[in-house]
C-alpha cells in the first residue's frame, strides 16, 4: 500500500503536465493521449532505476541540484505557454489536431516530472526495496493517470483554450517553483 501512495504522488506532476498537453488538443486523439502517457510513464519508471542504481554513492551530488534542474526546465515549457497564449497566432499555429507531438518537449517534460523519482529511487536502494515491482507500479499508475490528465485537460481545453493555455503555462511554473521551494524547505506539503 505504501508503494501504489509513493507511486500516486510521484505521479501527480505527470498527472499535472498531462492535463497541460490535452489543452492544446482540438478533438481528443487517444493515439496522441497514449504517446504523452507513455512518455510520463517509462521516464517515472526509469527514473528510480537509475537512482536504486547510483544508490547512496551519489546521494550527496544528486539531491542538491534536482529541485533546480526539475524548476527550471518546467518554469521554461510553462513560461513558453504563457507567452504563446498572449503572443497571438494565425489559425494555423494554434493547436491542430493532426500537428504531430513535440517530442523534445516531451522529452523535456518527463525529464522535469520525474526528477524527484530518481530520488525516490536512491532511497529504495537504501531501503532494500524490491526495485522490479516498485518501477513497474510507478510507471504504471504514471501512465494511466497521466492518460486521464490527458482527457480532463482536453475536456477543459476545448472551451476555453486561451484561458487553459495561461492556467497550464502557470501550473507548469507553480509546480516548479513548489519542487524547488519544498527542497530548499521553505514549504512543506
Amino acid at each position: 500500500m505504501e508503494l501504489v501512495l509513493i507511486a500516486v504522488a510521484l505521479s501527480m506532476d505527470a498527472f499535472a503536465v498531462a492535463m497541460c498537453k490535452g489543452l492544446c488538443m482540438r478533438k481528443l486523439d487517444l493515439r496522441r493521449a497514449a504517446v504523452i502517457a507513455l512518455f510520463f510513464g517509462v521516464f517515472q519508471a526509469v527514473m528510480p532505476l537509475i537512482g536504486w542504481f547510483l544508490g547512496t554513492q551519489f546521494e550527496r551530488l544528486i539531491t542538491p541540484v534536482d529541485h533546480w534542474v526539475a524548476f527550471v526546465l518546467l518554469s521554461y515549457i510553462g513560461g513558453k505557454m504563457l507567452w504563446d497564449a498572449f503572443h497571438e497566432k494565425d489559425d494555423a499555429e494554434k493547436c491542430d489536431l493532426d500537428a504531430k507531438l513535440d517530442m523534445k518537449e516531451l522529452f523535456i517534460l518527463a525529464i522535469a516530472t520525474s526528477i524527484d523519482a530518481l530520488a525516490a529511487g536512491i532511497t529504495f536502494a537504501v531501503l532494500k526495496t524490491d526495485i522490479v515491482p516498485a518501477v513497474l507500479l510507478i510507471g504504471l499508475i504514471t501512465f494511466l493517470l497521466s492518460l486521464v490528465g490527458v482527457v480532463i485537460g482536453n475536456r477543459f481545453g476545448n472551451k476555453y483554450e486561451k484561458k487553459a493555455e495561461i492556467l497550464g503555462g502557470c501550473v507548469l511554473i507553480l509546480i516548479g517553483l513548489k519542487i524547488l521551494l519544498e527542497h530548499l524547505n521553505i514549504i512543506s506539503f
